[in-house]
């Protein structure tokens, strides 16, 4: 399992959001469980689910189906949760990470 792997989401409500990704380094591969980020399904958005679109959301496609990041429902998941891995990311892993960088050091307010 490595960083930006895209995996089936394990949680509810997964016809909004269809896929999380794992944005945990490799450096805590020991550790038994993952930080994801969810994917939410592009069309899903214009229902009750409500984000921001910037940097800090950016949209990808995934198994055919375009979905955005949403880091602000980032959530711990046990490994033996996420899986069969369905994709990767690993090619926009430096949109992802400026995503990430935007919410937790970039922010200001």
């Amino acid at each position: 399992m490595s960083q930006f792997d895209v995996f089936w989401n394990p949680g509810r409500n997964q016809d909004a959001i269809p896929f999380v990704v794992v944005v945990q380094s490799a450096a805590f591969d020991k550790l038994d469980r993952r930080l994801v980020v969810p994917l939410l399904s592009e069309d899903g958005l214009g229902g009750s689910i409500k984000i921001p679109h910037s940097d800090t959301t950016p949209i990808f496609t995934v198994n055919g189906r375009r979905v955005v990041l949403n880091p602000f429902e980032m959530v711990s998941v046990e490994t033996k949760r996420l899986g069969l891995k369905v994709s990767s990311l690993s090619g926009d892993g430096d949109a992802i990470t400026l995503a990430l960088d935007e919410v937790f050091s970039k922010a200001r307010g």
